[in-house]
């Protein structure tokens, strides 16, 4: 999800959703045949569906993405909602429709979900909510794991590392994990007692914290390419008996680290002109061996 798309584009990007859910879907009837509210669920049910939403992608697929490993996350939760066979049934059927939203923020969607079943609102109301949900949760999940916590947590581990701790990647997955649980089991929870009046607060805050986990997350990964991405030349520029080091005399007085965030934008460039990070590990390997041997690195 593009951080500053505009309204249309994010209407159009969730009517394609909206189709994609349709497309897939085999529900038989809009209203449920047992309208009668079911009883709360209890902390037990939430705790247990935050636990199998852990299987999310397991079934993933270019058809209808994350669906089974949504279905399976509110299985039990739906078995206790619905004790009417067809309504679980329908219910089944619609969660097995597309979806596609981040792993890490999914339960407050099936929190919210799941207040909606239990409150036995309209198939496509429940439908609505989750289409309308995949994008906000998407950016939101992608600024602040992907752009901004996995960085922070990774540049810990790898400094604890090259100093010859073996407690850096140990760090590394306490730190990450530490948020990725807390928020896992706290925004299921959150989204189950939130029920529909979560939808317009997520709404109206979803750009404004993307924007900011953004920013944070971009701080975070420039700061690791000026500490940990190493490259320099010994090459020298001759001036009749005058020698100046390219590094030290020209390059770090232009910018300090001035060829390492140069390398960074290459790398970055290819990889949107669709090269594999494994062609772009390539490539370094042969580019730090070319060089050496020809002196210029």
């Amino acid at each position: 999800m593009a951080f500053n798309d505009s309204e249309a584009a994010l209407a159009a990007k969730a009517e394609k959703r909206m189709e994609q859910a349709l497309a897939t879907s085999s529900v038989e009837r809009d209203d449920y045949i047992d309208t009668i509210p079911a009883e709360p669920l209890t902390k037990k049910d939430i705790n247990r569906m935050a636990w199998r939403s852990l299987a999310l992608q397991a079934s993933f697929n270019y058809e209808r993405m994350q669906a089974g490993g949504w279905l399976y996350t509110l299985i039990p939760a739906l078995r206790k909602i619905h004790k009417n066979d067809e309504d679980l049934r329908n219910s089944m059927k619609m969660h097995l429709e597309f979806i596609n939203v981040h792993p890490f923020d999914v339960t407050f969607l099936s929190g919210l979900v799941l207040a909606m079943e239990q409150s036995k609102e309209k198939i496509s109301t429940i439908r609505a909510v989750k289409v309308a949900l995949m994008g906000p949760l998407g950016g939101i999940g992608d600024a602040m794991f992907w752009l901004t916590w996995l960085p922070i947590c990774a540049g810990i581990g790898a400094a604890l590392a090259l100093e010859g701790s073996m407690f850096g990647p140990i760090v590394f997955l306490l730190l990450f994990n530490a948020l990725h649980f807390g928020l896992r089991f706290g925004l299921a929870h959150y989204g189950y007692r939130a029920g529909l009046g979560a939808i317009n607060v997520l709404k109206n805050s979803t750009k404004k914290i993307s924007h900011a986990a953004s920013i944070v997350g971009m701080t975070v990964i420039g700061a690791l390419v000026a500490s940990y991405v190493r490259l320099s030349t010994p090459l020298e520029i001759h001036a009749g008996e005058a020698k100046i080091a390219l590094q030290s005399g020209v390059l770090d007085k232009l910018m300090p680290n001035l060829l390492p965030l140069g390398f960074t934008l290459v790398v970055y460039w290819l990889m949107k002109k669709g090269y594999s990070p494994v062609k772009l590990i390539g490539l370094t390997v042969l580019l730090g061996l070319v060089g050496k041997f020809m002196g210029f690195l």
